[in-house]
């Protein structure tokens, strides 16, 4: 999380994030903790064995799934899955080329 950098269209980019989102296997003291101690809003539903705080945003949590839609299509990409690239730039390359051939398959199919 302290290696962020989020491009802001004036000015330096921020540093971190205003939510951060996960299922209930970070749900843990610890974790919120952290998260509140620098000022990020947790997005993270609680275990049905803790005590329940405050309100959860469900819009919030929803929009996680776009995002792991997108890590389950990628694991589905074997190099990029298995992770065959072991330089981070290799590896960077590889993962390009797949968000292009993503990209170039839902343009030009017949369904979208």
């Amino acid at each position: 999380m302290d290696g962020l950098a989020i491009p802001q269209p004036i000015g330096r980019p921020r540093q971190r994030p205003k939510r951060l989102a996960g299922d209930k296997g970070y749900s843990s003291r610890t974790i919120r903790q952290w998260l509140r101690a620098h000022g990020i809003r947790a997005v993270i539903p609680r275990k049905s064995n803790e005590k329940r705080h405050g309100r959860f945003d469900k819009l919030s949590y929803r929009r996680r799934g776009v995002i792991e839609q997108c890590v389950g299509w990628l694991k589905e990409c074997r190099r990029i899955g298995t992770r065959f690239e072991k330089l981070a730039l290799s590896f960077l390359a590889m993962f390009k080329l797949a968000m292009i051939q993503r990209y170039l398959k839902l343009l030009f199919s017949d369904r979208a």
